[in-house]
Parts: structure tokens; sequence; C-alpha cells
């Protein structure tokens, strides 16, 4: 791997972690290092911090409040 990419991926430790867990994306970026965007996209959606993802776990909290609220009001009646 060339070493400019080597270091940019130390200095993000998602990254680092992501290869880590996928081996193979070391493979990739040793033979082509200009993926390393694709690499953050897909660190992205394994951590699952793309704005989909994100809405998504929002509205999860958002119903689960909604559904505490309606348990606490349940027992003060």
């Amino acid at each position: 791997m060339e070493p400019e990419t080597y270091r940019f991926i130390q200095q993000r430790e998602d990254l680092w972690y992501f290869i880590r867990s996928n081996p193979e994306w070391y493979r990739y970026l040793t033979r082509n290092p200009s993926i390393i965007d694709e690499l953050e996209i897909e660190a992205k959606q394994f951590y699952g911090k793309t704005l989909p993802q994100r809405m998504e776990k929002a509205q999860q909290n958002i119903q689960m409040i909604r559904l505490l609220m309606q348990m606490a009001g349940s027992w003060n009646d």
C-alpha cells in the first residue's frame, strides 16, 4: 500500500477499524489507492452514518419516546 494512503487510513480510526473488519479492502487499496473515496462510502454504510440510516434511527427513537409516554400516561389513569 502506498505510504500516503496508509498514513491517511491510520489518521482515521473509523477507516482503520473498518479495514481490520474487512481485510479485502487492504487488497483493493494496495492495487488501486485511488478508490479511497469508495472506502469512505462503504465505511459510512458499515457504521450506519449515511443520511437515510441516521433518519431511520431518529424515527425509531421518536417512536420509542412516544411509546414510553403512552405507557407513562396509562399508569397515571
